[in-house]
């Protein structure tokens, strides 16, 4: 406890020190030229000039260490391979792609791909009614949506390709593609020339390694909920 709170205190009182040191867990392509830049106040940035990889990190360095064969999320690779399949359909570092998928091994995988080519992710929670994620879609300007075809909600199975097609429908931003993950208990009807099979994608792509990023570089974007006016990235 003793340690703890040297440390809680360290993170308070001397934060690059605190932050320059935890810094050194993770693995970097190039370490920062400065810990905390704080000469645009109050726009702080943490880790200039710094390079990494989150999905580097979350992933590679494990199987590098020895771990490829421990069980988590299965390196043989659907991270990277699906990560293949994003810049086949032209996602590259810097463009949004919306994740709208259950809580299923997918959603994971999604994730870690676009972190991997660099893209910026933004999970909206499945389910939500086509209003909210039209709302969401036209805020983030995806290139790509990711979903399924339904989900179990308890003794429930909800479709979920019907409230994407009427998102779509409704918001004004275009997506040029749909990536639909068909699971065994709900098929969903494709839209010709804009939906992909996700299974179809993988079987065509090859693996990509990580993108160099800058420590700087967005991960993700995650709406607050709207519930007392537009939802706020």
């Amino acid at each position: 406890m003793s340690n703890y709170e040297a440390q809680f205190s360290q993170s308070v009182n001397e934060p690059e020190k605190f932050w320059g040191e935890a810094a050194k867990g993770i693995d970097w392509y190039k370490e920062c030229d400065k810990v905390l830049d704080s000469s645009n106040p109050p726009f702080y940035r943490w880790f200039k000039g710094g390079k990494m990889n989150t999905c580097y990190n979350a992933v590679d360095r494990h199987v590098a260490g020895g771990r490829a064969d421990q069980t988590a999320i299965i390196y043989d690779s659907p991270v990277s391979v699906f990560a293949g399949g994003l810049q086949s359909l032209g996602v590259k570092k810097g463009d949004t792609v919306v994740i709208y998928l259950p809580m299923i091994p997918e959603a994971a995988v999604a994730m870690l791909a676009c972190a991997r080519i660099g893209a910026i992710h933004s999970v909206v929670f499945g389910g939500f009614a086509p209003h909210e994620l039209a709302v969401r879609i036209d805020h983030a300007q995806p290139k790509v949506l990711i979903t399924a075809s339904g989900a179990i909600e308890g003794a429930k199975k909800l479709e979920y390709k019907p409230i994407v097609n009427s998102a779509l429908d409704q918001s004004v931003h275009e997506v040029d593609n749909v990536i639909l993950f068909q699971r065994d208990f709900v098929q969903a009807e494709m839209t010709e020339g804009r939906d992909i099979d996700w299974n179809d994608l993988v079987s065509k792509s090859s693996p990509v390694d990580c993108v160099e990023l800058e420590a700087t570089d967005p991960l993700y974007i995650l709406y607050t909920s709207g519930t007392t006016g537009m939802p706020k990235g």
